[in-house]
């Protein structure tokens, strides 16, 4: 069966299911204003609009605390959303890093590492990104995944905000 928080590794991450107790390291990491610099949702460092992320990760029950195993540090979060059975698809997002982890490899090996689970149960997986976050659009370009769409996108608690759809099909 396909659950969408199993725990998930690697060599390089350990995706962990997100818990209420996460929050204090979570917002060590969203509260450096770079971390958002080029999403379009610029004020989560804030802390009361970092709950709210927070609290829509949690409702979201496909939420992953990253952790670095080369470090053993937590670098992150991320998180499986939107499983449509009818479409075979599932969606992969809300990935936020610790600067200290941007450009090590770290986030192409969490998205490999979800995509290989991903693809024993679906056909495609999406990836919404805002249209503004050249850095994420480069990302998921490099994994394959085609910009299929724009569409204005409703975060949990937030207004919305125009993001690019990519696609990337089961090889």
């Amino acid at each position: 069966m396909f659950s969408i928080q199993t725990p998930l590794e690697n060599e390089r991450a350990l995706l962990v299911p997100l818990v209420e107790a996460d929050f204090d390291d979570l917002y060590t990491i969203a509260s450096d204003k770079k971390v958002w610099e080029q999403h379009p949702n610029k004020d989560r460092w804030q802390e009361t609009i970092f709950r709210t992320f927070f609290e829509g990760a949690m409702q979201s029950k496909g939420a992953f605390k990253i952790i670095d195993k080369e470090t053993d540090l937590v670098a992150g979060s991320t998180r499986f959303y939107s499983y449509n059975e009818e479409d075979n698809s599932i969606q992969i997002g809300y990935t936020f890093l610790a600067t200290q982890f941007w450009g090590t490899g770290l986030n192409p090996a969490v998205k490999k590492l979800m995509l290989a689970y991903a693809f024993q149960f679906v056909n495609r997986v999406y990836f919404q990104v805002g249209a503004g976050n050249l850095r994420s659009q480069i990302a998921v370009s490099r994994l394959g995944a085609t910009k299929i769409a724009e569409q204005e996108v409703a975060y949990f608690g937030e207004q919305p905000k125009l993001n690019f759809v990519y696609e990337l099909k089961k090889q």
